[in-house]
């Protein structure tokens, strides 16, 4: 895969800032392992199951959901309880707020334990997100490639490398077109926490 920056090309007409925003330097270093180090020890972390192909799995990656608690995390299998937030999530959360003013109301943090953990292809298309979601997200730890392809067009692919500290706000029609994904690797990879903070909504 072709590892292209999408900000700094010539050519964005695939990925215009009305659907995605980038701050590679969003925490300073001493913020990032801070964070990471404190979710490491004390986030809940778990690994779910989900249906693919017809059959339960466990997924490549460990979670925990933060937010409001009425919001219970979207899924089917309703596995995640909703922890309370802790002081240093609900300021990362103002801080994005302020900073773009988008309203956010829970997240969901992954733990990639090493290469072999991953997310397959998809798009963030739970009605629950509404028709046009912003989703924030914040890397912390090990770089690895976001991948991006066109739904109805998967040689139309792109890749950004997120480094440790670094803020993607996707938005706009970008989950309605796109599917995005992390993939294992074949060389040796590090821990890696990813944080998406959503608006999720009461159906």
């Amino acid at each position: 895969m072709t590892q292209l920056s999408l900000f700094d090309s010539e050519d964005l007409y695939e990925f215009p800032k009305d659907l995605l925003e980038y701050r590679e330097h969003f925490l300073t270093q001493e913020e990032a392992d801070r964070l990471k180090a404190q979710l490491l020890e004390t986030a809940p972390w778990k690994q779910r199951t989900q249906k693919m192909y017809d059959k339960m799995v466990l997924t490549p990656r460990l979670t925990a959901w933060y937010g409001d608690q009425e919001n219970a995390y979207p899924s089917g299998n309703g596995e995640l309880e909703t922890n309370p937030w802790t002081p240093e999530l609900l300021s990362l959360r103002q801080r994005i707020e302020k900073t773009f003013g988008y309203q956010f109301n829970s997240v969901l943090l992954n733990l990639y334990r090493d290469q072999n953990d991953s997310v397959a292809w998809h798009r963030d298309k739970e009605s629950r997100y509404g028709n046009r979601p912003v989703i924030a997200s914040i890397s912390l730890g090990q770089t690895r490639n976001f991948d991006f392809r066109k739904k109805d067009h998967h040689q139309s692919k792109y890749s950004l490398p997120l480094p440790h500290g670094s803020l993607l706000i996707m938005k706009g029609d970008l989950q309605e077109n796109w599917e995005h994904r992390i993939a294992k690797s074949v060389t040796s990879m590090k821990e890696r926490i990813n944080l998406t903070f959503r608006l999720v909504r009461q159906l």
